[in-house]
């Protein structure tokens, strides 16, 4: 799946888990209809609700030079009664 990066374990995403609701970072550039898409034809679920939301980068110091991160966004996916992911595991070496 290109547009989404990576599932986000916050205390707050896993208070929504049991609302039936998944967090996400995404590509900064990808738009709803795509993340719906790939998340139902990847994960074989119903989506019926998407919020977004942009997160700032970070700003480091280098030297006298301030250097910002990426900006990224996190989408929470509501997910229709009885649908749900499977969870995420690491990969192990």
């Amino acid at each position: 799946m290109d547009g989404i990066k990576y599932a986000v374990f916050t205390d707050k995403s896993i208070r929504l888990l049991g609302k039936n609701q998944y967090t996400s970072n995404v590509e900064s550039g990808s738009t709803r209809t795509k993340i719906k898409h790939w998340v139902e034809l990847f994960f074989g679920v119903k989506v019926i609700a998407m919020n977004s939301h942009r997160l700032s980068g970070k700003s480091r110091r280098m030297g006298p030079i301030m250097v910002h991160k990426m900006h990224y966004k996190r989408r929470i996916i509501t997910l229709q009664p009885g649908y749900s992911i499977p969870p995420l595991r690491k990969k192990r070496t």
